[in-house]
C-alpha cells in the first residue's frame, strides 16, 4: 500500500495546485460573462478550441514520450531530455514560420459567411506566440514532474494563473477606472486603450506564457546540445500515435464548439457557442480531478511499471479513482443551483441565456467520469508500447464526434454536442478495456466500479431531474452515498492508512 500512498501524496500536491489554479481561472467566467455578450464570448471560445489541438499536434505526443523513454534508458536520462526538447522546439519554429504566412488567410477563413472582423487576424497572431511558448515549456515541465518535484510545478503553475488573472482585472476594470477618474496616466491610455476588447484575454494569457517559459529557466540551461538521429526516430515510432490520440482527444473535447459556430445559423451560432462554452466551466471542476490524476499518474506508472505487483497496484488506484469521480459527479450536481452563479450575464435576460443551457451539464459530467477512466486505463498501451491502439481508439472517437456533430447539430444544436460527447468517451473507456485485456490484462474489480458508476447516475438522476435540483436533497443523497462507500471500502482504507 505504500506506492499508492506515495501516489497519493503527490497527486494530492497537484491535485491542490490544480484546483487552485483552475478555480482562479473559473473566476474569470463570470467577469467575462458579464462583460461579454454570449455572441462575443462565443468567440473566445473558438479561438481557445483551436488553440487546444493546436497544443496537441505542437507537443507531438513527446510528453508521454519523455516518461516512457526515461523508463527504457534509466542510465542515459540527459540524452532523453535533450532529444525530445529539441524535437518539440523543431515543430514550433516550423509552426511559427508557417503560420506567419498565412495569418489573412486563416483569418477569413474562421469568418466564413460572417460579419468580417479585422482584428482576428491580430487575435490569431497573439495565439501563434502563445502556443510556441507553451510548447517550449512543455518537456520542462515534464522533466519537473518526472524529477519528483509536484510543489514547483505547483508554484510555477500558481505564478502563471495569477499573472493572468492579475492583467485581466488590470485591463478589464483598472485601466478603465484610470481613464474614467481621470487619474495620473488616463491621457496615455485614452490613445490607445478600447473597452470591452476580448483581445486583452488573449494578451494576457501571452505574456502569463512568457513568464512561466523564464520561470523554467533552470531546467533549460540543464540542457545541452546533441542530437541523436537514432534515438529521434525510435521516440517518433512511439509518439506518432500518441500525437495522433491526442489530437484525437482534443477534437473530442473542443470540435463541437467549432461546429456549432461553422453548422447553425449565423444569427445565432456565436451566441448558441457562448451558451454552450459558459456552461461546459461547471463541469470543469470534473476536470481538474482528473487533470491532477493524470499529472500524478504518468510518472509514477512507469516508474512503477517493473515492480512484480504493478499491476494489482494499478487495479487498486482505479477502484479508488471511480470512487472519487463518482462523488464528485454527484456533488457538482447536487449544487448545481449554487454553481450556476458562476455563469451570469449583464442583465437578466443575458442570466436567462446562460442558464438556459444548464441541462447540459450533467452529461458533460458523467462524460468526463468516461474520459477519466480512459485516461487510466490507457495506461496499458503506454507501458506494453503498443501506442497504436492509443490511435485506434481516440480515432474512432474522433469520427464519432465529427460525425454525428454533424448530423445532429443543426436540429439539436448544443444539446446534441453534450450527448456526442459523452457516447465518445463512453465507446472509448470500453474499447480501451476490452483491448487492454486482452493484450496487457489488469485485475480492475470491474462489477464493483460499474455499480459505483450506476449508482452515480441514479442519484444525479434523482436530484437533478426527479427533486428539480433540490439543494437539500441532492447534499443529502451525496452524504448518504459517500457513508456507504465509506462502509463498502474500509477495509481498503484502514489498509492505506495504517489504522489499526
Amino acid at each position: 500500500m505504500s506506492a499508492i500512498k506515495k501516489f497519493a501524496g503527490q497527486t494530492a500536491i497537484y491535485g491542490f495546485s490544480s484546483v487552485i489554479t483552475r478555480f482562479l481561472n473559473f473566476f474569470l467566467t463570470p467577469v467575462y460573462v458579464g462583460l461579454y455578450s454570449p455572441k462575443v464570448y462565443g468567440i473566445f471560445s473558438v479561438m481557445y478550441s483551436w488553440a487546444s489541438m493546436l497544443n496537441a499536434l505542437l507537443a507531438f505526443g513527446m510528453e508521454t514520450t519523455y516518461f516512457r523513454y526515461l523508463n527504457k534508458y534509466e542510465n542515459d536520462k540527459q540524452k532523453v531530455y535533450n532529444n525530445t526538447f529539441f524535437t518539440v522546439s523543431l515543430m514550433a519554429l516550423m509552426f511559427l514560420l508557417f503560420t506567419f504566412l498565412f495569418v489573412d488567410d486563416i483569418a477569413a477563413w474562421m469568418q466564413m459567411g460572417k460579419v468580417y472582423d479585422p482584428d482576428y487576424a491580430r487575435y490569431i497572431k497573439y495565439f501563434i506566440y502563445i502556443l510556441v511558448a507553451d510548447a517550449l515549456a512543455v518537456i520542462p515541465f515534464a522533466k519537473v514532474r518526472a524529477d519528483g518535484r509536484p510543489i514547483r510545478y505547483s508554484i510555477i503553475k500558481f505564478v502563471n494563473i495569477l499573472t493572468f488573472i492579475g492583467l485581466n482585472l488590470l485591463f478589464i476594470f483598472v485601466f478603465p477606472l484610470i481613464i474614467k477618474e481621470g487619474w495620473f496616466g488616463a491621457e496615455y491610455l485614452i490613445g490607445w486603450y478600447r473597452e470591452g476588447w476580448v483581445g486583452y484575454v488573449f494578451i494576457s494569457n501571452l505574456i502569463a506564457s512568457l513568464i512561466t517559459l523564464l520561470l523554467l529557466v533552470p531546467e533549460l540551461l540543464k540542457l545541452t546540445f546533441t542530437y541523436d538521429v537514432t534515438l529521434v526516430k525510435e521516440m517518433f515510432i512511439y509518439s506518432l500515435p500518441v500525437l495522433i490520440a491526442n489530437i484525437s482527444f482534443i477534437i473530442n473535447e473542443n470540435i463541437d464548439k467549432i461546429f456549432l459556430g461553422q453548422l447553425l445559423p449565423p444569427a445565432i451560432a456565436d451566441q448558441e457557442v457562448g451558451i454552450y462554452a459558459a456552461c461546459y466551466k461547471i463541469a470543469v471542476f470534473l476536470s481538474i480531478f482528473i487533470n491532477a490524476f493524470r499529472l500524478g499518474a504518468e510518472p509514477f506508472f512507469f516508474s512503477h511499471a517493473k515492480n512484480k505487483n504493478a499491476t494489482e497496484t494499478y487495479a487498486r488506484i482505479m477502484n479508488f479513482f471511480v470512487i472519487a469521480v463518482s462523488l464528485i459527479f454527484v456533488l457538482l450536481v447536487a449544487n448545481i443551483e449554487m454553481l450556476k452563479y458562476f455563469v451570469t450575464g449583464k442583465n437578466a435576460a443575458e442570466q436567462a441565456l446562460y442558464w438556459s443551457g444548464l441541462r447540459v451539464v450533467p452529461i458533460l459530467l458523467f462524460g468526463y467520469v468516461s474520459l477519466g477512466i480512459y485516461i487510466n486505463l490507457s495506461i496499458w498501451y503506454k507501458l506494453s508500447d503498443q501506442t497504436r491502439y492509443g490511435l485506434y481508439i481516440s480515432g474512432i472517437g474522433a469520427i464519432l464526434t465529427i460525425i454525428l456533430n454533424i448530423i445532429f447539430i443543426p436540429e439539436y444544436s448544443y444539446m446534441a454536442s453534450a450527448w456526442i460527447s459523452l457516447t465518445a468517451y463512453t465507446v472509448m473507456m470500453v474499447l480501451s478495456y476490452l483491448w487492454g485485456q486482452r493484450n496487457y490484462p489488469i485485475p480492475y474489480k470491474i462489477k464493483k466500479n460499474i455499480i459505483y458508476l450506476l449508482s452515480s447516475v441514479c442519484i444525479v438522476f434523482v436530484a437533478f431531474v426527479v427533486f428539480d435540483r433540490n439543494l437539500l436533497i441532492g447534499n443529502a443523497l451525496f452524504l448518504i452515498f459517500t457513508f456507504i462507500i465509506i462502509f463498502v471500502e474500509r477495509k481498503e482504507l484502514k489498509a492505506i492508512f495504517a489504522i489499526k
